[in-house]
């Protein structure tokens, strides 16, 4: 299963750098595991390249393309469990707040296993907190070198 955050997701609903590797992600499995404030995320994205000067007319047809996408996606809904478990992860990880519930989203769409989901995640510093709480990102990008090194994981290019 591959649970998405918001920063993978906007790549598929407004051309970035990242589209056709998320594209290609997608395609490999076109479920989508997210949680429940996502959407909220992925908005605010595009409303601040919009803000930015960066998404113009497209804009609109960006924000319909994420509603389809979130129509077809598994939401996380947000559970007692999840909120409890969030800020047991922010004693444990050096999160933000709304990761810890992304994260907390991840674990309870994994079952609880969560060293059996992939997580489609370009946020660098996110995807090494993932990777210390034993959630494999999908290496769609490489860490600078100091994350990596200080992770001490290796990241494939």
């Amino acid at each position: 299963m591959r649970f998405w955050d918001s920063s993978a997701i906007v790549p598929l609903v407004v051309e970035e750098a990242a589209t056709a590797r998320m594209q290609t992600v997608y395609r490999g499995d076109p479920v989508i595991f997210a949680w429940w404030g996502t959407t909220v995320e992925c908005t605010s994205a595009l409303s601040r390249l919009e803000r930015d000067g960066e998404l113009d007319a497209a804009a609109g047809a960006a924000i319909e393309r994420l509603r389809a996408l979130q129509r077809r996606w598994r939401e996380v809904q947000p559970l007692e469990t999840l909120r409890d478990m969030a800020p047991r992860l922010l004693r444990v990880h050096p999160l933000r707040a709304a990761d810890s519930f992304q994260l907390a989203a991840a674990i309870l769409a994994s079952e609880n296993r969560p060293v059996s989901l992939d997580f489609v995640c370009l946020d660098a510093r996110l995807s090494l907190d993932l990777y210390r709480a034993a959630i494999s990102p999908r290496r769609v990008h490489r860490l600078p070198r100091r994350m990596r090194e200080r992770a001490m994981f290796p990241c494939a290019d």
